[in-house]
């Protein structure tokens, strides 16, 4: 199953931080029941493709609707279609790798 890296940065804010904008993007996670991880700077979603193109779209747009400045959406997409994986399986393999 394809996995999605998302960050989503407003920019142009009165506050360095914005946790309750990485809040209400993984709303838009928890809506569409997809599986993901949150990491300390950037989530991972984990589904098909278009579930994937589309939750993307929907956290930049929930950003871009929280009347910010400016909004920079970096995504990186890990599509292997040789074989199954998910999450779990990636970073279970690199744990294992270090025993």
């Amino acid at each position: 199953m394809p996995l999605l890296e998302i960050s989503v940065t407003p920019v142009g804010t009165d506050s360095t931080s914005f946790s309750s904008d990485v809040t209400n993007a993984v709303r838009k996670i928890k809506e569409k029941g997809l599986k993901y991880q949150l990491t300390p700077t950037a989530t991972v979603v984990e589904g098909d493709i278009d579930q994937l193109w589309e939750v993307a779209r929907d956290m930049h747009q929930e950003a871009i609707s929280s009347e910010v400045q400016r909004v920079i959406t970096n995504i990186s997409i890990d599509h292997r279609t040789d074989k199954q994986m998910d999450m779990n399986h990636q970073v279970d393999t690199v744990r294992q790798s270090l025993e």
